[in-house]
């Protein structure tokens, strides 16, 4: 079942794509992501002003799915921070510039935690989890822990909730223990560093397909699937969220599973391409959803 945005809470979308600014208001209008502001300016043309009186801040926001990961988890009216910084510069699949890139936006995000003034309200973010991406959340980690923040992150594969592919990503949280939930902090040199202890995120997130795993009863709807004796069985592309994907031969004469309606890159199909760029930029919801949902009992 799809819970739908809460109307009486208002969002900041920061997008500078104007096709995925459409796609935004499109989800707004039918009540999937919060209502609020689509502002399609660049990141570093925005002033903290302009984020004032907002419940939720998505930078980055690409096509919602952070606020609808929100909704899905039942994180409620309290007020929270995300932002996906872009990934291309720390990407195998990229030039690798990485730090030097133009598209490395931390900076400006950081600027905007800094002097917005949040009030050390919840900060989630997501990043491509390769060598170069590690080195970059070494970065954001420093940058938030000299704020007062406590910073958590762990590396999960979207095949790991049932996905039909791999999408391996680090997710983080950062939170200040002060500001209300009362964050588990790590007795180690690093003191600002939030423990994901073995009965809150990391042991929730290692083996998502272990039986019994999602808890909240059976049926494809929540990723699981009853078997016999009322046991629940793993997900998988036949049995969770992706029950219905569609299966592709392929070349080397292999049979994948691809989101049921994919279709193929076709060569001068602008509608085409600007669906598959905002997939392709897009969290696994899944995924997401249960990150948030292990941060907020781990931080409760």
């Amino acid at each position: 079942m799809i819970i739908k945005a809460n109307s009486d809470i208002t969002a900041f979308y920061s997008e500078n794509d104007p096709k995925a600014c459409a796609w935004l208001d499109a989800l707004m209008s039918e009540g999937l992501i919060t209502p609020g502001k689509i502002d399609d300016r660049s990141i570093e043309d925005i002033i903290p002003s302009d984020l004032a009186g907002y419940d939720r801040v998505h930078m980055f926001a690409g096509i919602g799915i952070w606020d609808y990961v929100l909704n899905q988890a039942g994180w409620g009216d309290r007020p929270v921070w995300t932002g996906s910084c872009p990934c291309q510069s720390f990407s195998p699949a990229g030039h690798r510039k990485g730090f030097a890139d133009e598209r490395h936006l931390w900076p400006a995000f950081f600027h905007h935690i800094v002097h917005a003034k949040p009030g050390f309200v919840p900060v989630f973010g997501e990043q491509v989890a390769s060598r170069d991406g590690l080195a970059w959340f070494d970065l954001v980690q420093a940058d938030l822990e000299g704020q007062g923040y406590a910073c958590g992150a762990v590396d999960t594969c979207a095949a790991g909730f049932g996905a039909p592919h791999l999408r391996q990503r680090l997710y983080w949280v950062a939170h200040a223990p002060d500001a209300g939930w009362q964050g588990r902090q790590a007795e180690s040199e690093r003191a600002g560093e939030l423990v994901l202890e073995s009965d809150g995120m990391a042991d929730r997130l290692a083996d998502a397909l272990c039986p019994g795993w999602p808890p909240r009863g059976s049926g494809s709807g929540d990723g699981s699937v009853a078997g016999s004796g009322g046991a629940e069985l793993r997900a998988g592309p036949v049995n969770g969220f992706w029950e219905g994907a569609d299966w592709l031969g392929c070349t080397d004469e292999r049979w994948r599973a691809v989101e049921p309606g994919t279709f193929p890159l076709v060569v001068g199909l602008a509608g085409r391409v600007a669906m598959l760029s905002g997939y392709g930029n897009a969290l696994v919801a899944p995924q997401a959803t249960a990150f948030v949902e292990a941060v907020m009992e781990a931080i409760a």
